[in-house]
């Protein structure tokens, strides 16, 4: 609601600024584990390694950390983003589930509180769109609002 002093938040520069800020911060991390998952960098398990720890078909390894790298590459990019939120938020309901949720809350005893988080603010950019500051305007047509 505006008071009169500032811009529509919808329509203002500042809050197409935020979702940038929120777009990098939920893509860096899940960038990283991607990277991780998919190629085995910086020192991750690979998918073999990934599927091999949570019991889990080495095709599953290859699906996380393809969601993961491609979902953060299109929200960083502002590309394609709802569908890149899809894809974490999916992640991060299958990470909270399988791995976090015995543990709590508390990310320091392996708990659910990262993985909440990144979800939540997935879910707000699936809500909310890219914003001005992406490259989602070299998509065609309806593709734009994806």
């Amino acid at each position: 609601m505006s008071n009169g002093t500032m811009p529509a938040p919808e329509s203002s520069s500042i809050s197409n600024l935020a979702l940038l800020i929120l777009r990098v911060a939920c893509s860096l991390p899940v960038l990283y584990h991607g990277s991780a998952i998919l190629f085995g960098a910086f020192g991750g398990p690979g998918p073999q390694g990934f599927a091999a720890y949570l019991h889990l078909p080495v095709s599953a390894g290859y699906l996380v950390g393809l969601a993961q790298f491609a979902g953060g590459l299109a929200i960083l990019l502002g590309v394609l983003q709802r569908i890149g939120s899809v894809c974490i938020i999916i992640v991060m309901i299958g990470a909270i589930y399988l791995v976090h949720l015995a543990h709590g809350f508390d990310i320091g005893k392996g708990g659910m509180e990262f993985a909440l988080t990144v979800l939540l603010v997935a879910l707000g950019l699936l809500i909310t769109g890219s914003g001005a500051y992406s490259l989602r305007g070299i998509l065609p047509g309806a593709l734009k609002n994806l």
